[in-house]
């Protein structure tokens, strides 16, 4: 053990001898192990911070539909299927969909309307809060009331102020057909990030009615017992596709769905959240690989320094070899001398890369509109330092084998 620590006494006193070209060395390990720490944390913190906020806006949900297959046979989600859905353990709610674009003009210009038609159960499961008026009810579905709510920005948009309950929006479809919508309700919506984008182009607003009311619009009748197009609502502690699955399935069996045909589709949120996540992920690994190739250069430059450090020290090794040193002891003290310089280069890489981490994640986070919180684990940390004394000694084996197998003879030779 005494001999060790003298190993790297005598080490550090080299590295302290030669100072300027000690920190050059290390400086390649330091921007490697620096590079691969900003960019695993930060990778990971906007990761994060995009998995909470899609959490927000579709967690728990999907998106159930008949497909052009199933329409052909004229298929059609029923009141019946829904009650026996709603008995699957995990599942908490459904609200038909129907979506339509029609057109307006008020005294701030012509706008689209693009309409969500559901239930109330759609408002409440909406990222969107209640602002002032109120949701339209279940009542308002069956008597297809031509009710809606707007957001406070569209509110805005059209009629420059949000003090507009009670006042009416006359909407026309491609077909001349008019109908007038009562606005019973403004919708705060969660501010825009450059991660999820709630806003809609400046001609467009977005209006939330009862499903049912827009038969008139889409000039056919409309159902309250039947549809094509549904939202399911599970929960969000549950993993949602083996509910996905069950509920494709029920419905195929309650149709008698012929098993090479699919009549039911589905968008899970769940699952394209999963997908943002891989490619995230692969986004981030390559980065960092690249970033580790500069850690590898730099343990070449390790190298090439402790092959000149041997050069300029022969005739200090033909003397302790003549004085009876081993060969382990010399390879021993070059190793722990490359070891020391990627160590120290390493502590000094992870704490300029936790630094540049977290100042990275605000830049980040102003640009993107939202929050970045640099994930920087433990894990992360204890991996890049031993990487980093695995590349000192491999890079330093060569070199200190070198110094560890030279002639005693010639090297005392050696000026």
């Amino acid at each position: 053990m005494g001999s060790i620590a003298e190993y790297i006494k005598m080490a550090i006193q080299n590295i302290r001898t030669n100072k300027a070209r000690s920190f050059l060395t290390m400086l390649g390990i330091i921007i490697g192990i620096s590079s691969v720490i900003m960019i695993m944390a930060v990778g990971a913190g906007v990761t994060s911070s995009l998995n909470k906020q899609l959490e927000e806006l579709g967690g728990g949900q999907a998106y159930i539909f008949v497909s052009e297959s199933g329409k052909k046979e004229g298929a059609k989600i029923t009141k019946e299927d829904m009650d026996a859905i709603e008995t699957i353990d995990g599942v908490e709610d459904f609200s038909p969909f129907v979506g339509y674009a029609a057109n307006t003009r008020t005294g701030k210009g012509e706008f689209t309307v693009s309409f969500s038609g559901g239930t109330e159960t759609m408002l409440r499961y909406s990222p969107g809060k209640l602002k002032a008026g109120k949701f339209f009810t279940d009542e308002d579905v069956l008597s297809q009331s031509k009710v809606c709510l707007i957001s406070d920005e569209d509110a805005k948009k059209l009629y420059g102020s949000e003090d507009i309950i009670g006042m009416s929006l006359d909407v026309e479809n491609s077909k001349g057909v008019g109908q007038p919508y009562r606005i019973i309700g403004i919708i705060k919506m969660p501010k825009s990030t450059g991660l999820v984008n709630y806003s809609t182009k400046e001609d467009v607003v977005s209006a939330y009615v009862p499903w049912t009311s827009l038969s008139r619009l889409q000039t056919e009748d409309i159902s309250e017992n039947e549809f094509t197009d549904m939202y399911l609502y599970m929960d969000k502690k549950r993993e949602s596709k083996p509910l996905v699955d069950k509920t494709i399935k029920m419905l195929n069996n309650r149709h008698q769905v012929p098993s090479e045909e699919e009549w039911f589709s589905v968008q899970n949120f769940q699952d394209q959240l999963g997908q943002i996540n891989q490619i995230l992920s692969l986004v981030t690994t390559f980065i960092a690989f690249v970033g580790a190739i500069s850690l590898m250069v730099g343990g070449i430059g390790v190298m090439n320094i402790m092959l000149v450090s041997v050069t300029e020290r022969t005739r200090e090794i033909g003397i302790r070899k003549s004085l009876g040193a081993k060969t382990s002891s010399i390879m021993t003290q070059f190793l722990a001398e490359s070891a020391i310089l990627t160590v120290v280069g390493g502590i000094i890489g992870i704490i300029i890369g936790l630094l540049g981490a977290t100042l990275i994640s605000v830049v980040v986070g102003t640009l993107l509109k939202t929050t970045v919180t640099p994930n920087i684990s433990l894990f992360l940390i204890l991996g890049v330092v031993a990487f980093s004394s695995v590349v000192g000694i491999f890079f330093g084996l060569y070199p200190a084998r070198k110094a560890a197998k030279m002639n005693p003879i010639q090297a005392l030779r050696r000026e």
